[in-house]
């Protein structure tokens, strides 16, 4: 009986931070520990490798709770009021419990709302155009009824991405709250902090930023004398959610602690605000597509951990078409199944507690606090977006964040890694790269640079008829010429070749014979550095005595790279590669030869 009494694991001693740093150290073997296993996020916050109690972590207050009665929004694209309310009515059947309404021209409340039970369905507007009008027919039709959700006109959104304030949406802003009173469970504004990090921006920044703009807009609807505590219990806040799973859990957490101290500085304690996450722009992709899924689905995981009121997930085809009944269902059982079946709108939240992320909240929010007071001491938010030092400090992050991922070191399944080569994409779907405006923020999916480069391989298709085939010819030791022809195979598979299945040869130069005389356009060497140095240069002088117009490329870094070049060698891939430039230069070389 006691034995079932004690505590899980309690036989083993604990191991203190010092053992484990002794034990690391003697397996690192010399290995500089910080680079090896210390994750520096571009956030600029270290997360060390171990936590326990001995870690000296600071738990955040006001976090938010975890909700138990967490909104699965969809969003239901108004053209007219009777389809909008049929999309309405089939997103309940389907276990919808939020819906968000894209308004662009007024339509009749009563008919869009026609049989929806405002007392158990949340219902929220996005508003283009006639937003006071709209707003008293609805407040008219729900008297008596628990009105829930939020309204959004896009006064931030439409700010950063056009560079153009308008004043009057102020005075909206301030009638919507006036119009509303009566229905506390209703937010008649939104601020959104979507945009941030759909341009490239980190964690921080989006905290920063979005808080930034809140202070810059209470400033703004007092001088409409408007009350403090009005703005806030009518505050809904909209954030889009990244892919760095526990890190976004942490944003969340962060954000929740950071919106407190805010409002606390304006003297208001008891308030009540909604937060929605969205998931990102940036994160999808359109080649292989069906990955997307994956990704949203680890994003609303963080988004819930994080304590947030309701999410939208958006259908993961969106990005290339207008979503179908298929994905739109897809996308909303994600959480359905995430709250229901994974018990996360049902338990206590799991993440509370952790040492980890404790640590990584406390540090996003110490990193957010310190941007979001040097912008506003250098003079808000406006000011700070006028003169360009927003868009300036999200476009160094977001560079960095492509150069990762054309360097493969931040991993896109289906994009810059593991690419699925038996799809094909319409080359009018893909992008042709990026012209962003650096006077305003642009949301874009991060594949963009590398869709470019795959835009131009199918136009390519389309113009001859045919697609460049890759050869992978391997000799010598087994395990290099296998492993390097498995990081060939994914490495130019990005960029939409036909790239076959290894071939092994005998020797050096049966592999040049051979390959030098088949149908593919593009020829990598695959075998160990000993082999290199003895016989690579044989190769491809083989080769090249053989055929003088293919690609032919080495997978590895030989240190004889002008030796080689000059024999004939066009290049190689490895780890330090860059897939854009590595690709570009490949598809331009194929090209040329094919069309002479």
């Amino acid at each position: 009986m006691n034995n079932k009494t004690k505590p899980l694991f309690s036989e083993f001693p604990p191991v203190s931070t010092e053992q484990w740093m002794e034990r690391v150290t003697a397996d690192l073997k010399g290995a500089d520990f910080d680079k090896k296993l210390v994750w520096k996020n571009l956030s600029g916050i270290n997360i060390q490798p171990c936590y326990n109690s001995e870690s000296d972590i600071t738990q955040l207050k006001n976090t938010g709770e975890n909700s138990q009665t967490l909104v699965n929004y969809r969003t239901v694209p108004v053209c007219c009021a009777e389809t909008g309310n049929d999309l309405a009515q089939k997103a309940i059947e389907e276990g919808i419990t939020g819906l968000i309404f894209q308004l662009i021209d007024k339509v009749p409340v009563a008919e869009l709302l026609k049989d929806i039970d405002l007392n158990t369905i949340t219902v929220s507007f996005e508003i283009y155009n006639n937003a006071i009008d709209f707003t008293k027919e609805l407040v008219a039709f729900a008297k008596g009824k628990d009105l829930k959700g939020y309204i959004n006109t896009s006064i931030i959104s439409n700010y950063v991405t056009t560079g153009t304030f308008d004043d009057n949406q102020i005075k909206i802003a301030a009638e919507l709250i006036k119009l509303t009173s009566d229905f506390p469970k209703f937010r008649a504004l939104t601020i959104s902090g979507t945009e941030y990090l759909d341009s490239g921006a980190n964690q921080v920044q989006e905290i920063a930023y979005t808080l930034n703009s809140l202070v810059f807009l209470t400033e703004k609807l007092k001088a409409k004398d408007v009350e403090v505590q009005d703005v806030f219990n009518n505050l809904n806040v909209l954030l889009a959610i990244g892919l760095e799973y526990f890190v976004e859990i942490g944003k969340f957490r962060a954000f929740n602690n950071l919106l407190a101290e805010v409002i606390a500085k304006y003297g208001v304690t008891d308030y009540d605000k909604t937060i929605t996450a969205k998931t990102s722009i940036w994160s999808k992709s359109i080649t292989d597509a069906e990955t997307n899924l994956l990704r949203c689905t680890t994003e609303a995981m963080s988004a819930i951990l994080g304590n947030v009121d309701g999410v939208l997930i958006d259908p993961y085809d969106k990005e290339f078409k207008s979503a179908s009944e298929f994905s739109s269902r897809i996308a909303g059982n994600i959480t359905t199944i995430l709250r229901e079946e994974s018990y996360f709108g049902k338990v206590s939240n799991p993440v509370d507690g952790s040492y980890y992320i404790e640590e990584v909240s406390t540090k996003i929010a110490e990193k957010a606090l310190e941007l979001f007071k040097s912008i506003e001491a250098a003079g808000g938010f406006y000011k700070a977006f006028e003169d360009e030092t927003i868009q300036q400090q999200i476009a160094e992050i977001r560079l960095q964040k492509l150069k990762l991922i054309s360097q493969r070191r931040t991993p896109l399944v289906g994009v810059n890694k593991y690419p699925n080569l038996m799809e094909t994409v319409d080359a009018s779907l893909l992008s042709t790269g990026t012209s962003a405006n650096p006077k305003v923020l642009t949301p874009r999916r991060a594949s963009l640079e590398i869709e470019a480069i795959r835009r131009k391989t199918e136009e390519f298709v389309s113009a001859t008829n045919k697609r460049p085939i890759v050869e992978l010819a391997s000799y010598g030791n087994l395990t290099m010429r296998k492993a390097r022809a498995a990081f060939a195979y994914d490495f130019i598979g990005v960029s939409g070749y036909n790239v076959l299945q290894e071939k092994s040869f005998e020797s050096a130069e049966k592999a040049a014979e051979l390959s030098a005389k088949s149908d593919s356009d593009v020829v990598v060497m695959c075998s160990s550095d000993e082999d290199y140095n003895e016989t690579a240069l044989t190769f491809i002088k083989t080769f090249r005595a053989l055929n003088s117009t293919k690609v032919l490329l080495i997978a590895g870094a030989p240190t004889n790279m002008d030796e080689l070049t000059e024999a004939g060698l066009d290049g190689c891939v490895n780890m330090r590669s860059d897939v854009i430039t590595a690709i570009s230069s490949i598809q331009k070389k194929v090209q040329q030869t094919i069309k002479s």
